[in-house]
């Protein structure tokens, strides 16, 4: 056996030096990855900081503090990536350069990427079990959101603005338009009035109500749990309205805000991640964007979601 077995050693024990000194030589190449000044941290009551830093500032600050093990190659080379990525996305550092609204969407998205499971990012939080979010920590933060959007009862520039849109979509006050299309060419489907409510979303940032409809083939595939990937054909419009609250709690939709578009096709819509994206806003339809860079935007919000066919919103089931 042991004359058998030394052939196999006497290769086994040059490989085992060679990987051994690729695995040092490799401990060499460690790409900058610097923490600039902080210029505008976030600011937040302690409970409420204490969460943020101990979950996100790692990837998404100025302020990362980077373990032993993060700093062995190749695991380096991912961990700076991330961060890279993560400051790109989302700088607690320099909050204060960016203006309220954007901040209180910030928080919101970052508090939904949370409650969908994408953030912190699975293995992140393997390495660093102290930045996993608790169900109490998420009640915090989202009570804390809440907080910042001013939506009182009986608000009354969004009642008058309601029912402002309610006299023009009286009978006869609407007349047929152009259909607006999208800087990516995606024109407005006015027939997502005829789709099946899915789903709905909680902007609990700015005060609106969203729901989500979906096509013929998107209920299919929701009945057939065929949902990751959505098969081609998949269509979801998600329409927001102003939240209208009484003074009992009770809410109900105000006036329409705008609705937005995800449409399946991985071959026509292969550079956009196999979707089509549009915005149309106000009761004009006016489509948001620029140009056709403006989907940039919405991948990004969704890149979180990736392993989820970019999709956030979950359907309803019962």
């Amino acid at each position: 056996m042991s004359v058998a077995a030394s052939p196999f050693r006497r290769l086994l024990l040059p490989a085992g030096a060679l990987l051994g000194a690729a695995f040092v030589g490799i401990q060499f190449i460690h790409p900058p990855l610097e923490n600039p000044p902080v210029t505008g941290d976030f600011q937040a009551p302690v409970a409420v900081k204490n969460i943020v830093q101990r979950a996100c500032y790692d990837c998404h600050s100025n302020q990362t503090n980077l373990r032993w093990f993060d700093k062995v190659a190749p695991v380096y080379w991912q961990v700076s990536d991330h961060v890279k990525e993560g400051r790109a996305g989302l700088n607690f550092s320099t909050w204060q350069s960016m203006p309220s609204d954007a901040q209180k969407a910030k928080l919101w998205e970052s508090v939904n990427q949370i409650l969908a499971g994408a953030m912190p990012l699975s293995e992140y939080t393997l390495a660093h079990p102290e930045a996993k979010v608790s169900a109490q920590d998420v009640a915090v933060l989202k009570q804390y959101v809440a907080s910042l959007a001013k939506n009182p009862p009986a608000d009354t520039a969004k009642l008058n603005a309601a029912e402002q849109q309610y006299q023009h979509w009286q009978p006869g006050a609407v007349k047929p338009t152009a259909v607006p299309v999208a800087p990516n060419g995606i024109a407005y489907l006015p027939d997502y009035k005829n789709w099946q409510a899915i789903s709905t979303t909680e902007r609990f940032d700015n005060g609106t109500i969203r729901v989500v409809f979906g096509n013929a083939v998107a209920v299919k595939a929701i009945r057939e749990k065929h949902i990751n990937p959505w098969p081609n054909g998949t269509a979801f419009a998600k329409v927001a309205w102003d939240q209208l609250a009484d003074t009992e709690g009770n809410v109900r939709p105000g006036a329409f805000k705008q609705v937005e578009y995800m449409l399946k096709d991985d071959q026509k819509y292969a550079a956009t991640k196999g979707w089509g994206w549009a915005r149309f806003k106000t009761p004009k339809m006016v489509p948001y964007g620029k140009d056709a860079l403006f989907t940039t935007e919405c991948i990004n919000c969704h890149q979180p979601m990736k392993n989820n066919d970019f999709v956030f919103t979950q359907p309803l089931s019962h």
